[in-house]
């Protein structure tokens, strides 16, 4: 059973920063794309950010791009999500997802999501 454990949620006042991990029980190399979605109050789930894990080509959601960088550490199996100049829009359950499929699918479409994280929640105050 493969697991991906998301942490470094939290709450931050409009402007701030925070950021997430997703440590993965499995080689983050044994999947081709890395993401993150979120779901925010009364919305369906997003995709926001995606990595290729060979190679380190990376895809991002219009409404975070300049704001959110993905990036990965391949030796640690960990993802991380690097959050700045986060709007009240931004609050959302945050999930760690993995996908044996190119990654410009996977961040336009959920059902590519292979395996899935808990969430984190991040709030954003204004």
């Amino acid at each position: 059973q493969v697991q991906l454990v998301e942490s470094g949620g939290g709450s931050v006042q409009a402007g701030g920063s925070l950021r997430l991990s997703c440590a993965s029980s499995r080689y983050t190399a044994s999947y081709y794309c890395m993401a993150w979605f979120r779901q925010g109050p009364g919305k369906e789930r997003e995709g926001v950010a995606a990595i290729v894990t060979s190679g380190g080509g990376t895809f991002y959601a219009d409404s975070v791009k300049g704001r959110f960088t993905i990036s990965q550490d391949n030796a640690a199996n960990t993802v991380y999500l690097q959050m700045n100049s986060l709007k009240p829009e931004d609050t959302a359950m945050y999930y760690c997802a993995a996908s044996y499929v190119a990654c410009e699918n996977v961040i336009t479409d959920s059902d590519y999501v292979a395996d899935w994280g808990q969430g984190t929640q991040v709030t954003v105050s204004s």
